[in-house]
């Protein structure tokens, strides 16, 4: 596999590359590089389509495959691991670092793609993700909170992170000061930042979404002091303290309006509407003057997967 451009990768300070997977649009969809001390890590990968850009980046920074380390999913959602059986086809060293919930599914990926068909319908998950490939059980780590391996003689910490899903881990890179965050900390579109920064959206895609347990994991991240965020959707991001109360306060609003939506007869469609217009009166408020219609198209599937993702907790109340 060989891709002849590197224009989708980003190099940030302290040896991490933000690679753009492809997946959806531009700068939707991230993955991570890390180098130390000519050792490597991927930290996401996107899904399969997404293997050759992960190497090409590889390849950019100097590095022979066998200088890979570690793939480490944040957790087994498919823009997030959707591809790592197949790089790990390609990466004779490396070993998965995986949550203990989610390495089953990496091992054998047969019941997570069923979900994922369920979710979306067929045709588009095959289109989008392909067929998974298995990683032999012998090649797979579990994490623990707070197990600590080494990089190149570069700690990366990990974190039970629940509240997006049970099976997410979040990375502490001691060198950056800064959380890989998978989904925990929410979704940051460059092409919605505002005057203020950043614009912060919940993910709360279907079936494990837990508000208490996302407060917990955000306090937990922000008790690191962390200088930066790093986002799959969509990079690096700073100040994360005043990203947190943005974020939190959407998600507290969600949950309010999902109660209060929870008996009415069009449940889905109402949530639709309340999460559609609680990101839109959050983006006037940080002074977004995008057209409302260019907003709705942009976080359209957001509002979908939040809308999934707080009916199934209603339905676990």
């Amino acid at each position: 596999m060989s891709a002849t451009s590197t224009e989708f990768c980003q190099h940030l300070e302290h040896g991490i590359t933000v690679i753009d997977t492809g997946f959806v649009r531009p700068r939707f969809d991230a993955a991570y590089l890390i180098v130390e001390n000519g050792h490597a890590a991927y930290i996401d990968t996107g899904p399969n389509a997404a293997v050759p850009r992960l190497l090409a980046a590889l390849e950019a920074v100097g590095l022979e495959r066998s200088a890979v380390d570690y793939v480490i999913p944040t957790h087994v959602h498919l823009d997030h691991a959707g591809g790592a059986g197949l790089l790990m086809r390609e990466l004779p060293n490396a070993r998965m670092l995986i949550h203990p919930r989610g390495a089953r599914h990496m091992i054998d990926p047969t019941v997570l793609m069923e979900g994922v068909r369920a979710v979306y319908g067929v045709e588009v998950a095959n289109r989008d993700y392909g067929e998974l490939v298995p990683v032999p059980e012998e090649r797979v780590t579990t994490t623990s909170d707070g197990m600590v391996v080494s990089l190149g003689g570069r700690p990366l910490r990990f974190m039970d992170t629940p509240g997006h899903a049970k099976h997410h881990h979040c990375i502490w890179d001691e060198a950056s000061q800064g959380w890989f965050t998978g989904d925990t900390f929410g979704l940051a579109y460059p092409e919605l930042h505002t005057p203020r920064g950043p614009y912060v959206v919940p993910a709360t895609a279907p079936i494990q979404f837990d508000p208490k347990a996302l407060h917990e994991s955000v306090a937990r991240l922000l008790a690191q002091r962390p200088a930066l965020m790093y986002l799959t959707h969509y990079g690096a991001v700073g100040n994360p303290e005043a990203l947190a109360v943005q974020f939190l306060a959407q998600v507290d609003a969600m949950v309010d309006a999902a109660r209060e939506l929870s008996r009415v007869a069009d449940r889905h469609e109402q949530l639709r509407r309340a999460f559609a217009d609680i990101y839109i009166a959050e983006l006037r408020r940080c002074g977004s003057t995008l057209p409302e219609s260019f907003l709705r198209e942009a976080l359209a599937t957001d509002i979908e997967l939040n809308a999934q993702g707080l009916g199934a907790w209603l339905d676990k109340q």
